[in-house]
């Protein structure tokens, strides 16, 4: 088999962009061979790139970025049985060890010797060509295109957001943060029957998308000119004029120290604010008493588990699509731009997109 040239996308430690041929490699015991056909840039991209860090994952070098990808199968490795060339997947990002308490336990998403491509040494999926294991990989069905094989990935984060929410039926919800991630927790949180749904955003334009995107949500333009208590009352307002039907529930997306405190006095006495976004390494000015005294739970998710099939089952069955999330989509060759707008806040975007639509063998 003969392979076209490998163009990458890669960040440097010195938080520089490079954009040259990576190596092809052959699959071994477990793997596939992968042509990346779409890959989503996440913020969490753009954070290393311009900060090189995100908490303790730092990069000491250069590293091939993205892990919001689908592709399909070229060549497998032995052993591999339940995939074959040609099968289209989604890739599950994150291979865990399987050896250590925590993958024992059932809980891989939070195990530290994850291989999670795209983070520093591991290889991303802004690549043509990527050797994955078959066990992280999930077939896409046929009515899923490469495009919303891509998406599955942050969906898998709010399905993982949801799930520690516990969000049913009639419990009502706010979503701060109207970027990707916020817009499909809207969604998704529509999708799993709460109701009512307010998002939130200091963006105007972004709320309006938002409102399209989820047309029985409400939206709340954060105002920068009051506190955060000042824009709780706010939010909280559309809920009702009484604790009873103030939101007991809150996925905070952005990960912005001033928007968790906006969650934290936006939930109700004994209520649950979820942090779903990825911040500063240290937040210095939550608001421990009322938290306190209020018994509001202060959770965090890491990444996903366990949400692959199940978010595959949703969008194939048409709870939601999210395809119209997707604002920009550039080819491969032009993968460097597509980083670029992402990180560009004068340039408005929502969900950007590196498409490969060559043939892949030669």
């Amino acid at each position: 088999m003969s392979y076209l040239p490998n163009p990458s996308l890669q960040i440097t430690a010195d938080h520089q962009i490079k954009f040259v041929e990576a190596p092809v490699h052959e699959p071994g015991k477990g793997e596939v061979l992968l042509h990346i056909k779409a890959t989503g840039i996440c913020g969490s991209d753009v954070h290393f790139w311009k900060t090189g860090r995100i908490g303790e994952l730092i990069f000491k070098g250069d590293c091939i970025i993205g892990h919001e990808a689908a592709g399909v199968v070229l060549k497998c490795g032995e052993g591999v049985t339940h995939l074959q060339p040609g099968d289209r997947v989604a890739v599950e990002p994150g291979v865990p060890c399987e050896n250590c308490f925590l993958c024992d336990d059932g809980r891989y998403n939070l195990c530290e010797d994850v291989a999670f491509a795209g983070v520093y040494p591991y290889p991303g999926t802004v690549q043509r060509y990527k050797v994955h294991p078959a066990k992280w990989l999930h077939k896409l069905p046929d009515n899923l295109s490469y495009l919303d094989g891509a998406l599955l990935e942050p969906l898998s984060v709010t399905m993982r957001g949801i799930q520690v929410a516990q969000l049913e039926l009639g419990r009502g919800v706010v979503i701060c943060g109207a970027g990707p991630i916020g817009l499909i927790a809207a969604t998704a949180a529509r999708a799993s029957g709460a109701h009512p749904i307010v998002v939130t955003d200091i963006d105007e334009s972004r709320l309006r998308f938002a409102k399209e995107f989820v047309p029985t949500a409400s939206t709340y333009q954060i105002n920068p000119a009051l506190d955060a208590q000042g824009n709780a009352k706010g939010i909280r307002a559309l809920f009702g004029d009484n604790e009873y039907t103030a939101p007991d529930r809150v996925l905070e997306c952005t990960g912005v120290e001033s928007s968790i405190c906006t969650a934290a006095y936006t939930a109700r006495r004994g209520g649950l604010v979820v942090v779903i976004g990825v911040g500063k390494e240290i937040i210095n000015n939550l608001p421990f008493m009322h938290l306190s005294l209020a018994e509001i739970d202060l959770k965090f998710i890491n990444r996903y588990r366990d949400t692959w099939p199940r978010a595959i089952a949703c969008m194939a069955a048409g709870f939601f699509d999210l395809k119209p999330l997707v604002s920009h989509k550039f080819p491969l060759e032009r993968a460097q731009e597509a980083l670029e707008l992402c990180g560009d806040r004068q340039r408005p975007s929502i969900k950007v997109t590196i498409v490969d639509e060559l043939e892949a063998t030669i």
